[in-house]
């Protein structure tokens, strides 16, 4: 949700205060347990333009096996750079800085084709702060929103939250100076269905319910038995807070609730204790039960508050996200959002998203270790965990009935062991590494994961050519090419980088050769884009601050990029 009112003085001032503050959920009409269908991982494409949002879903996403996709608000809403200003409406045409009416239709559309359903973030607890001209070009000041909203429509209470122990100050009160809707009248019910009716129009499948907490439950229950479909998928944003008058298992009743503690509980476990502590995660540690709880390793609000792990935690966070898409408790969303130093920084190129890694766009949907691992998911549904094995510290294993079995290296040196499964002996493929596994008749595989790596095995992948194969990273443009990735060990002020014998790869030369993100450190990345066919010679090299250059040891590397899509080269290992 939107923790920033529009002012510099709050953004400025009180802006990390503001993101530590507990924040809310909401609930709707008829009860949805999880998103409906065999596919429930959700790839959130955080602040992404819907054309972009659209060749994805047709890239990668689809592909992969992503059951849904969650664009961001799609409303007008005040003019800025701030990724915060998307959380401000000030009226419910479709006319964001993301796209318009018709490009937001088509993204429906085409993610629909590719088998992805659209989930869309709705902001109707409040509208904006301060005055000015929307996005769309509608006129507006603080309570008055000519044609929809006046000050009539308003909470009584017009002073900021101050006090998250008191139910009525945290309902009707203004969160971080924006204007609250008295949701509890007719007429602003009726104009808040009216604005998700007519996403459902255009094809919605669901919603995010942003700041959920700050409406009284029964509220939204009334304005989801409004909608044209009441069955809509509903995910209510609800931060639980120890003490708090507002609890998020008030909304259970009527859709899905966000469970803030998997989130802030994965970031304990693998910042600081053990992965052998996760046997009984979820509903075992005191959660809401897993069929109407929606989790996440990370969120745009969280990335920035320190609240959850993020990006920059590097393995940490990756084999969190491979933990949670394997483990069964809940439904997964996945963050793919963007580098951010200034916490307030909207997203590059306005949202549009021209390539994977590159100006700034992390794609964490698209990562091999987490896109991998969605179809893992999907071919586990329905089975619970078996053959648990763990080392007592932060080595662990578990099957998910005879459907797949997962192993996770969280430690700092490799680990060779023979793991028991309940698979069907044959041939697998390891969807992390894309190796080729074999389970003998007794339900048993050997294999060495390297320091903070997995292996994951599922039935629907039993050959690394096809069904072990990660889709196309780019967002959906079907380009060919090379997707680098290389575990190398680096100190403060050196990155890691390829170069070759293409004009694309720097024809050899140091000073043009490519760098490669280190997102998922100590396996650096990057997607380089080649004609089918292409044999090429490669090599890494290390740079310092300085620019001083090493070459990896060895030979030159080769590759062939084939008649389709990339070749995949992410287990190379730097040659010290």
């Amino acid at each position: 949700m939107a923790r920033r009112s529009l002012s510099a003085s709050l953004a400025l001032v009180t802006g990390a205060a503001v993101l530590a503050l507990p924040a809310g959920l909401g609930t709707a009409g008829v009860a949805q347990a999880a998103p409906p269908g065999d596919k429930d991982v959700t790839a959130v494409m955080f602040e992404w333009k819907f054309d972009s949002v659209a060749k994805a879903c047709t890239g990668s996403l689809g592909p992969a096996g992503y059951g849904y996709v969650q664009v961001s608000p799609p409303q007008e809403h005040i003019q800025g750079g701030q990724w915060w200003t998307s959380y401000q409406p000030v009226s419910y045409k479709i006319a964001g800085r993301l796209g318009d009416r018709t490009s937001f239709a088509n993204m429906v559309s085409t993610c629909h084709g590719a088998g992805v359903k659209v989930v869309a973030d709705s902001v109707i607890n409040h509208m904006s702060a301060g005055s000015g001209t929307g996005t769309g070009g509608s006129p507006y000041t603080k309570y008055d929103y000519p044609g929809l909203y006046s000050v009539n429509d308003m909470n009584d209470c017009q002073s900021e939250i101050t006090n998250y122990g008191d139910r009525a100050n945290v309902q009707n009160c203004e969160l971080v100076g924006l204007a609250d809707l008295d949701t509890g009248e007719e007429y602003v019910r009726g104009r808040i269905a009216g604005y998700l009716n007519d996403l459902l129009s255009l094809g919605v499948d669901g919603f995010r319910i942003d700041a959920a907490k700050h409406m009284p439950a029964q509220d939204l229950a009334n304005i989801k038995s409004r909608l044209s479909n009441p069955n809509a998928y509903w995910k209510q944003e609800a931060i639980y807070g120890a003490g708090e008058a507002v609890s998020p298992t008030e909304y259970l009743g009527t859709g899905d609730v966000q469970e803030f503690r998997y989130a802030r509980s994965l970031k304990q476990t693998f910042l600081n204790e053990n992965l052998a502590n996760l046997k009984n995660f979820g509903e075992g540690w005191g959660f809401m039960e897993s069929g109407r709880s929606a989790v996440f390793v990370d969120n745009h609000d969280t990335e920035r508050n320190g609240e959850t792990l993020n990006y920059k935690n590097g393995a940490n966070y990756t084999l969190a996200s491979v933990f949670m898409l394997a483990y069964p408790y809940g439904s997964p969303d996945v963050h793919s959002g963007y580098e951010w130093s200034d916490k307030d920084a909207g997203p590059p190129n306005g949202g549009q998203v021209n390539a994977c890694y590159s100006d700034g766009w992390k794609c964490q949907h698209a990562w091999t270790e987490i896109s991998s691992m969605v179809g893992f998911r999907n071919a586990a549904r329905g089975q619970g965990v078996t053959d648990w094995w763990d080392d007592g510290g932060d080595r662990i294993a578990f099957g998910r009935g005879s459907k797949a079995y997962v192993a996770i290296n969280h430690e700092g040196s490799s680990l060779t062991r023979t793991f028991q499964t309940s698979l069907p002996a044959g041939d697998y493929c390891d969807v992390q590494s894309g190796k080729g596994v074999t389970v003998n008749g007794s339900g048993q595989f050997t294999a060495t994961l390297g320091a903070d790596t997995a292996v994951a095995l599922h039935v629907g992948a039993r050959t690394c050519t096809g069904g072990g194969t990660t889709p196309d990273p780019e967002p959906g443009n079907g380009s060919s090419g090379a997707s680098f990735g290389v575990n190398a060990t680096t100190v403060m002020g050196q990155n890691i980088y390829v170069t070759g014998n293409q004009a694309a790869l720097g024809n050899w030369n140091p000073g043009s050769a490519l760098k490669l993100d280190p997102a998922t450190y100590p396996v650096w990345k990057l997607d380089v884009a080649l004609p089918a066919g292409t044999a090429f010679e490669y090599k890494y090299v290390r740079k310092d601050a300085a620019g001083n250059v090493t070459w990896e040891n060895g030979a030159n590397r080769t590759a062939t990029v084939p008649a389709s899509g990339k070749v995949t080269l992410t287990a190379d290992v730097w040659r010290g």
